[in-house]
């Protein structure tokens, strides 16, 4: 599956034309030209070589899945790698897509690892700021780039909301409310881990891009450029402060449960210390010893009064200070 847009002097001029017609148009320097592929093939990556002189490094990098986001600069045009970033509704486990990027003086190629990554919402973020069009690849590349990052933006915030959310149960005493809480803050570490790998590279992607010497970045597009490595530095920080967050809910969890357990325990031993007296004091069908009144009704109502009294006076001790 191919897409293609040609921009001639700012404008869209043509979408969706053959992909045979691309090298008529990349030698024109009043020329844009967009390709995107969906799952290329072979010969759709032989054909991208041809067209656009591609380096053979590359190309293979785009060939392989699993890339670290990154810029590398050839000769003739730049490659990027970069991931988008969504949260499943139904698990709230985040989701990643991976992109390749080719980006020469007149064309920008899109590789697209399966169809998780909606192409669309870019092509709708070019469309509503077509005033900037006349800049050719910059504003190609801005407009994908600001889609990225603003998707890291949203998984982050969406993250956080989550773990608000996980802290309102810390303090709960039901089992399932415990439960959760353990289960939530393993699952919300994981999904940090996988965001915190696709945003930090991408503060050294943008930074790159923003450096003269590689002309990508015209003076009208450096502000706009600017604003994405603003949102990439605050998501960034966030991440970085979110993973604190589910450490110190954690480690919070944990403390909570062993003063817990310390509760329970000092609970137990105090009714083990309860029982304990009349145990001492008589079993019943166990006492043997010769007591003062022994075989006597007097003595029988005096030790029950004994077990009775201490046990009410332990119960009390142990009540006022919250032992019980």
């Amino acid at each position: 599956m191919a897409r293609t847009r040609l921009y001639r002097s700012g404008t869209l001029d043509l979408e969706d034309f053959p992909v045979e017609d691309i090298s008529d148009y990349v030698c024109e320097p009043t020329c844009t030209v967009w390709l995107d592929l969906c799952d290329p093939t072979s010969a759709d990556f032989d054909m991208i070589i041809e067209e656009f002189g591609l380096h053979e490094l590359a190309v293979e990098d785009a060939r392989h899945d699993h890339q670290r986001p990154k810029l590398d600069r050839y000769r003739t045009h730049l490659f990027l790698s970069a991931y988008a970033v969504s949260t499943d509704p139904d698990t709230g486990m985040v989701v990643t897509s991976e992109i390749a990027v080719f980006i020469t003086q007149t064309a920008l190629i899109t590789i697209r690892k399966g169809k998780q990554f909606d192409m669309d919402r870019v092509v709708a973020r070019w469309d509503d700021s077509l005033d900037l069009a006349k800049e050719g690849v910059g504003y190609l590349l801005y407009g994908l780039l600001d889609y990225l990052v603003d998707g890291h933006f949203h998984a982050v915030q969406e993250l956080d909301e989550r773990i608000e959310e996980l802290e309102d149960l810390l303090f709960e005493d039901g089992r399932d409310e415990i439960q959760t809480v353990q289960r939530s803050s393993f699952e919300l570490r994981k999904n940090l881990v996988r965001v915190r790998r696709v945003v930090l590279p991408m503060r050294e992607v943008v930074n790159t891009l923003l450096r003269r010497d590689l002309h990508v970045v015209s003076e009208t597009m450096m502000p706009y450029y600017q604003d994405v490595y603003d949102h990439v530095l605050r998501a960034t920080e966030w991440t970085e402060s979110l993973r604190d967050m589910v450490t110190s809910v954690m480690e919070t969890n944990l403390t909570i449960q062993g003063n817990r357990m310390n509760l329970i325990m000092k609970k137990v031993t105090s009714w083990a210390s309860i029982i304990a007296v009349p145990t001492a004091v008589t079993g019943f069908f166990g006492q043997n010893v010769p007591y003062p009144g022994f075989g006597t009704q007097t003595g029988f109502w005096a030790s029950t009064l004994v077990m009775l009294g201490l046990s009410v006076l332990l119960y009390f001790g142990f009540k006022r200070r919250d032992w019980i």
